[in-house]
């Protein structure tokens, strides 16, 4: 099969300078999808260099490059280390990680991500995983449905959501995502609808794919496996994912305050590099989908 298009690469240069790439250096890439990031830090590295890059998606694993120094696990980056050491890596010089839903997976109707597409609800990132956003709609409780509108999605809204949902589906399964939207259409705010309705969808995605849980795990992970001087690169697209990569670097936590000496002081894992980096007026122009892009960059201490 032919390889697939999944997206351009966001904030590709900036990323990458960002890992400070050294010539024999070993380097992670935990979202290969398409590729492109990958290509360029293959693109910096010596013969000697080594990139191992994780994709859950098996569709990723078309757009395998035929590059002995590449290495391309089809599993998910969650116990990261652990695949790592099974390839004999106990410590890395740099991970890049790019949280953004790949435009192959949007534009594919059968997955059931977009709100463009009638499609059976899926929205399963590794298509073998047991939870799907069917039965997420159908079967979770009132209770768990609002905490994760309210949670994920951030909607104030959240309850009567919930509560309108479990309604209609006693009556009928909602089974597609036309099927979701119709339920909603006459209860959201028209001149918001859309707006509402992605952060309903991304709401149950997040779910489905548990994506919070295994950004905590990565983070984590990347502060255990990179050498010291080791450098972060992620790229997040959403204020909750974007907020708990900023605390981890900031203080090693994702909530509450780590404990002080004496002296008011705390050890962190990281230090910042430079400022938080968005993606330039025509990048955006060229790439729509990168106008939410923000990348934090950080050094292992």
């Amino acid at each position: 099969m032919s390889q697939i298009d999944y997206h351009s690469p966001v904030l590709v240069k900036e990323a990458i300078s960002g890992l400070n790439i050294k010539n024999d250096g070993v380097y992670v890439d935990v979202t290969f999808g398409g590729g492109g990031h990958s290509k360029e830090i293959l693109n910096n590295l010596g013969p000697k260099g080594k990139l191992i890059a994780f994709d859950q998606d098996k569709d990723a694993l078309l757009n395998n490059v035929n590059d002995s120094r590449l290495l391309l696990l089809n599993e998910n980056f969650k116990h990261m280390s652990r695949f790592l050491k099974f390839n004999g890596i106990d410590f890395v010089d740099g991970i890049l990680a790019d949280f953004g839903v790949s435009s192959h997976q949007f534009d594919s109707p059968k997955r059931g991500f977009s709100i463009r597409y009638d499609a059976p609800l899926d929205m399963r990132m590794n298509e073998n995983n047991k939870i799907s956003a069917q039965i997420i709609i159908n079967e979770y409780k009132e209770s768990d449905l609002k905490r994760i509108f309210r949670d994920y999605g951030e909607l104030r809204l959240a309850p009567a959501i919930a509560r309108k949902i479990v309604e209609a589906r006693s009556a009928s399964p909602i089974l597609t995502t036309f099927q979701l939207k119709e339920v909603l259409k006459t209860y959201l705010p028209r001149i918001k609808y859309n707006k509402i309705l992605a952060q309903i969808f991304q709401a149950i995605r997040i779910e489905v794919n548990n994506e919070l849980e295994v950004l905590k795990y990565f983070l984590i992970d990347a502060k255990k496996i990179l050498k010291t001087g080791g450098r972060l690169s992620v790229i997040s697209y959403h204020s909750l994912e974007d907020r708990l990569v900023k605390r981890f670097i900031r203080n090693g936590m994702f909530n509450g305050e780590p404990k002080r000496d004496v002296f008011g002081n705390f050890k962190v894992p990281f230090k910042k590099v430079g400022k938080l980096i968005t993606p330039s007026e025509k990048e955006i122009k060229i790439n729509s989908r990168s106008r939410s892009a923000k990348l934090r960059i950080a050094e292992k201490l």
